[in-house]
């Protein structure tokens, strides 16, 4: 297929479900947080705005998490499927890891998602709180496990190996490698800042349309705050992160700067546009600035960072895709910190809800927390290999001995489906962004002659005919 061999398609396949699964993760686990502090703040102050809100959130919720769960499943099966040689030599680790997320984080979801979604006018006021609150730690847990084992991958500890295969012989080192601390912080993160645009985005368009409500007010401004404080955080956390990358990964770090070779003892200049070309070895149409490329990696004026040229040309990530990925990760972070500083300014002069061209900004930032998630993400897995499992395990050496014809008809049929399913899914969440809150009105408890029924899966929690006629075209395609 196109030239590509069947190592190139397995790995095609596995970024491609990868990267849609990641945004529904990224989502929830943001909006879940967000729910329990709306309903906390509905408790607290008794402000039904906060409340309306909760109820509006709580439905793209729930679709959310229905395609986060379906698409995180095709990730475990493609472990077996074309990653086995993976599976059998690191699967000692892995497997126990993913494990631990399933009984611990995804078991405490689903306990309590029922409830949150469900539970409303059926149990008390505190225990409901409850609910969401432990829906939102669940769903950090679930990141807690997700990223001990992808980071573990990237830096290893903690085992020996034996006829072959990784054996633990220590899971707290295994658990808490190098690298875990610091790609937790950035992913957990990332997912507050991605959720914060969403909903801002959600909020201007709203008020771009004359929407001008309390409610609509209330989650733009909330949205802003949070970028405001967490967006510089956010760049904090990935400066430390990149020392780290620095001192375990060098290849890594030389390849995202598209920095070939050093020069005496002259400082690392900092490239800030160019095209690094892997066959002729050199950055081609270089922008840098002198110094600055030692000053932000190493935190000082004179000393380098490992060159690309120092590495066999065998164990070098492709620097002319983990350059670019970079560098979109990076702009939009500086952007996202542009719009909370500009938040704050229109803040100050009351203007903040009837700025236009602010509003239309913020509004085309709506997807940039998740442009940017897949961007990061494309640089720490792309810029590992040719590992899978650094330094121990070549991504050569992990895939299944699947045919090109096998893995071509696979992607095609991933593509397809995809692109149907969760486009539908997403146009629908769409669908219910654009409704916006309204005031809600309690029921009282369901269940009576002639009374909604109890739902039985959380896409029933967006109970409106469209949210019916979305649930049967699931139901009879199923």
């Amino acid at each position: 297929m196109f030239g590509l061999e069947a190592l190139d398609l397995a790995r095609i396949q596995f970024a491609f479900t990868v990267s849609f699964h990641i945004l529904f993760p990224a989502i929830t686990i943001g909006l879940a947080s967000y729910l329990a502090v709306l309903e906390g703040l509905w408790l607290r102050s008794g402000n039904n705005t906060y409340k309306d809100l909760y109820h509006f959130w709580s439905k793209i919720f729930a679709v959310n998490f229905g395609m986060g769960v379906v698409s995180g499943l095709v990730m475990a099966y493609q472990f077996g499927t074309n990653w086995s040689r993976f599976s059998d030599f690191a699967g000692a680790v892995t497997g126990p890891l993913l494990t631990y997320e399933v009984l611990t984080a995804f078991f405490l979801e689903a306990g309590f998602l029922g409830v949150m979604l469900f539970g409303w006018n059926r149990v008390g006021r505190g225990l409901h709180f409850f609910a969401t609150v432990m829906v939102a730690i669940g769903t950090l847990i679930s990141t807690f496990w997700i990223l001990a084992s992808n980071s573990w991958m990237q830096t290893p500890q903690g085992y020996e190996i034996l006829d072959g295969r990784v054996i633990p012989v220590d899971w707290f080192a295994v658990v808490f490698n190098p690298s875990f601390p610091y790609r937790l912080m950035h992913m957990s993160i990332a997912a507050f800042v991605a959720t914060a645009f969403f909903v801002g985005a959600s909020a201007a368009w709203h008020l771009l349309r004359g929407r001008d409500n309390p409610a609509v007010r209330k989650m733009f401004s909330m949205a802003m705050w949070m970028a405001l404080v967490v967006a510089p955080v956010q760049a904090f956390v990935g400066d430390m992160h990149g020392l780290n990358t620095l001192e375990h990964q060098p290849a890594k770090i030389a390849a995202i700067e598209g920095h070939w070779e050093n020069h005496g003892d002259e400082p690392t200049p900092l490239i800030l546009f160019g095209w690094p070309d892997m066959e002729a070895e050199k950055t081609r149409f270089a922008v840098e600035i002198p110094y600055l490329g030692s000053l932000i990696l190493t935190h000082s004026l004179d000393r380098q960072i490992p060159a690309l040229k120092s590495f066999p040309p065998e164990d070098r990530p492709n620097s002319t895709i983990v350059f670019w990925s970079f560098r979109v990760m990076a702009g939009l972070g500086m952007l996202m910190i542009f719009v909370g500083l500009w938040s704050v300014w229109l803040r100050k002069r009351q203007t903040l809800y009837t700025c236009k061209p602010f509003l239309y900004l913020t509004l085309w930032m709506g997807p940039s927390g998740l442009i940017a998630i897949l961007a990061g993400w494309f640089t720490t897995e792309i810029g590992r290999q040719p590992w899978v499992v650094y330094g121990l395990m070549r991504t050569a050496d992990a895939s299944s001995n699947h045919s090109v014809v096998q893995m071509s008809i696979t992607l095609v049929m991933f593509v397809v489906v995809y692109f149907s399913l969760f486009g539908v899914g997403l146009g629908y969440m769409m669908r219910l962004v654009r409704k916006g809150p309204v005031p809600h009105v309690d029921h009282g408890h369901d269940g009576g002659p002639g009374q909604k029924r109890t739902p039985a899966r959380p896409l029933s929690a967006a109970d409106d005919d469209n949210d019916v006629r979305f649930q049967d075209s699931l139901s009879k395609g199923n």
